[in-house]
């Protein structure tokens, strides 16, 4: 199972659009592309893994594996880029601005639903991240 992220780039923030074979899954946020400064910028483009993961801050979500230089980089609820991301990827049902969504949450238990059920039944479930 392969999802796409189409981004825009943008001053103030990387917005995009998260398909699953042609089907329109949630937009997304994440920071401006800074060179791929740690907690300062959106991750390069590129083909990633996703996995289940728990912590105590998120509960249950997705982490992207094998980002070059970059650890920790997770799929979660967020709004605000520039405040509430560092580095991560928030899927939102709607795109308000730069960097900026609206229902987070609601979007991302969308998301959950699909990477977990592609992980319960083939175990890879990645992700292309392209512009």
């Amino acid at each position: 199972m392969k999802f796409r992220l189409k981004r825009d780039y943008l001053p103030n923030g990387t917005n995009g659009r998260l398909t699953l074979d042609g089907m329109e899954i949630c937009s997304t946020i994440e920071l401006p592309w800074q060179d791929n400064l740690k907690e300062k910028s959106c991750i390069p483009e590129g083909e990633y893994r996703l996995e289940k993961r728990y912590s105590k801050k998120y509960g249950w979500h997705i982490e992207l594996k094998d980002v070059p230089g970059r650890s920790l980089i997770l799929f979660h609820p967020a709004n605000y880029a520039l405040s509430e991301l560092r580095g991560c990827i928030a899927p939102v049902l709607t795109l308000l601005g730069e960097g900026v969504g609206g229902s987070s949450k609601i979007a991302f238990q969308r998301l959950k639903r699909y990477v977990y059920e592609g992980l319960k039944k083939s175990g890879d479930v990645r992700l292309l991240i392209k512009s």
